[in-house]
């Protein structure tokens, strides 16, 4: 443990610029997927109809492995940052979608009928009464989705986006094993 951290403290320059890469890459990715999570979950309580397709598609991009995620990138948007934000905002997607979906169609009905006795309007409805009652859901989702984007940020060093990723795969291939396990270490705190 002494060798890995004297080791981590010796080339912090180098790992002070994989973690930032590796930050910029999750908040990007992690805002983008709650703003479109959101709306889209928000939307499809107003058509339920809809909801079923629109999940349903999320779902299937889930179950899509991160890496061939990554990799169906490559012909479609090219190699570096920005395909591989594309495909972590896809990966995330789901859980924030869901569960803003599931939130707000929780919320007890006697609550909304109440808001609308007393003259809210739809929008009112949904910022002062479906959104903060939903909010422990969404953020649950939103939590979900970011220890998702952590985890698969790692492997978007693959395609070129630099982070993490690229002190694990630049240990392997040097057979470094205080370089493979910084990354992981450091992608922790």
């Amino acid at each position: 443990m002494m060798g890995l951290l004297s080791f981590i403290l010796s080339r912090r320059a180098q790992l002070s610029l994989a973690i930032w890469e590796h930050i910029q890459l999750s908040i990007v990715a992690l805002l983008t997927a709650v703003a479109v999570g959101m709306l889209v979950g928000i939307a499809l309580t107003r058509s339920p109809k809809l909801a079923g397709l629109v999940i349903g598609m999320a779902s299937v991009v889930q179950t899509i492995p991160s890496l061939a995620l990554l990799g169906f990138m490559i012909p479609l948007i090219g190699i570096g940052v920005g395909p591989a934000i594309v495909a972590l905002f896809l990966y995330s997607l789901l859980p924030i979608l869901r569960n803003t979906y599931t939130g707000i169609q929780g919320v007890n009905d006697s609550l909304i009928e109440a808001g609308i006795g007393m003259g809210m309007t739809a929008s009112q409805l949904l910022f002062m009464v479906e959104l903060p009652l939903a909010l422990p859901v969404i953020m649950a989702g939103i939590r979900t989705a970011a220890v998702t984007i952590i985890g698969v940020a790692a492997l978007a060093s693959l395609i070129g986006a630099g982070g993490l990723g690229d002190l694990i795969f630049g240990g392997i291939s040097m057979a470094n094993n205080k370089l493979i396990f910084a990354g992981p270490f450091l992608q922790h705190f």
